[in-house]
């Protein structure tokens, strides 16, 4: 197993999946509140934190199939699977493909629309600059989006993880996500509880994403986290737990 990952707590599962460019330290919040009540898990992606790069292209379909490869690695069965952004995305192609090893889902901050021709040539165009200048002048550039302003400790953070990335590991990712699917007919067909949370200030992925998720899925609760922009678990974590403990005692 090559993904390195965080282990902590005992009882029912939650698995924690980072977005794009971050590793598992972004769930730092989540790690530490849940861990009192459930098992968190919290891998670092193929290509990302400390799990090294295999490939110049990774597919969502790629990144599902570790997920599950860690999960029989210590012989879990099910879990309350959580992912935000690329994360999110990473979190419906495992229900598309493993659906009946999930007893909850979390979709925070992303999108269920296949990628549109110009954004296959975006992130192309963006994998080819990240191994031409580094992570840096990117991080600089998209912080204000990442996160809202108002936690200098927050904007470290996310800058730190953001400049740390391997720029191999994010054009891998990117030039996969180019080539992602539609899931909304997918999401038509979950069947366990699921919550859609999304920043009231997210641009990257707004609120009529996390809308056409929530109307998507079947019984879903939808939460807009107001101040906050695409990392809502960091930038307003009281009020993200507060959200995720209602979806883990459905």
């Amino acid at each position: 197993m090559d993904l390195r990952y965080d282990d902590k707590g005992t009882g029912p599962v939650l698995l924690l999946v980072h977005g794009h460019p971050f590793d598992r330290t972004m769930w730092h919040p989540q790690l530490e509140h849940f861990s009192a009540t459930h098992r968190v898990l919290v891998p670092d992606l193929r290509g990302y934190g400390e799990t090294p790069v295999r490939g110049t292209k990774t597919l969502l379909q790629t990144f599902a199939e570790d997920l599950a490869d860690l999960l029989d690695h210590l012989h879990v069965d099910r879990c309350v699977l959580g992912g935000l952004s690329m994360g999110g995305q990473i979190a419906m192609e495992f229900q598309r493909r493993f659906p009946e090893r999930l007893t909850g889902l979390l979709l925070a901050d992303t999108s269920p629309l296949a990628e549109t021709g110009q954004g296959k040539q975006n992130r192309t165009e963006m994998a080819a600059r990240l191994l031409r200048e580094g992570m840096g002048p990117y991080a600089d550039e998209v912080l204000r989006k990442m996160v809202a302003p108002g936690s200098s400790e927050v904007d470290e953070h996310v800058l730190a993880m953001m400049r740390g990335a391997r720029p191999e590991g994010a054009a891998a990712a990117l030039r996969g996500r180019a080539e992602r699917p539609d899931y909304v007919e997918t999401l038509r067909t979950v069947r366990v509880p699921t919550l859609v949370v999304v920043g009231s200030e997210d641009e990257f992925t707004p609120l009529a994403d996390a809308e056409l998720i929530h109307r998507s899925v079947p019984h879903s609760e939808l939460v807009v986290i107001e101040g906050a922009a695409h990392l809502p678990n960091l930038e307003r974590p009281a009020e993200f737990n507060t959200a995720l403990a209602r979806l883990l005692s459905a």
